[in-house]
């Protein structure tokens, strides 16, 4: 059984911070709230998606909060999602940190009459950035695709 040190309260409230601001990604993902999941950025963000996790280069790289929108519209092409944020570690600098989350992400889409559900095995890795408010942003989301699978669904 592993033991845990003691941390303190400002600790644990950026923790559960990171954690909520992780998981309102998620939700505004699934509810289709782009500016919503804009705003969860800093303003000179970057993200960068890697449709292959082994893959060094990006299948897209975006700067800033604005170059987001589109990625995040781009949901809109499916019935429903629904991201379901696993396990996650993070690292605590001062006013920055930096995590991964895991996510398994569920598409369900219908094509030519045909259901099919796709889930993709992500890991995000995250730089975090703390405001002058005191709110948490992602300052860097980089988007790894681990594996996908595609089949069938009942409607």
């Amino acid at each position: 059984m592993a033991t845990h040190a003691a941390v303190s309260e400002q600790e644990a409230a950026d923790r559960l911070a990171l954690r909520e601001l992780v998981d309102a990604y998620a939700h505004c993902a699934d509810r289709r709230d782009a500016a919503g999941q804009m705003a969860l950025f800093t303003q000179d963000t970057r993200f960068a998606v890697h449709m292959d996790s082994r893959s060094p280069e990006p299948t897209q790289d975006l700067r800033g909060r604005d170059s987001l929108a589109p990625v995040f519209d781009a949901l809109n092409a499916y019935e429903a999602t629904t991201h379901f944020n696993g396990q996650s570690t993070v690292v605590l600098d001062g006013d920055t940190a930096t995590g991964e989350t895991y996510c398994l992400a569920h598409h369900v889409r219908t094509e030519d009459g045909l259901r099919t559900l796709m889930i993709a095995a992500i890991r995000y890795l995250d730089t975090f950035a703390r405001q002058d408010d005191g709110r948490w942003l992602f300052a860097e989301r980089r988007l790894l695709v681990d594996w996908t699978e595609t089949r069938p669904s009942n409607p």
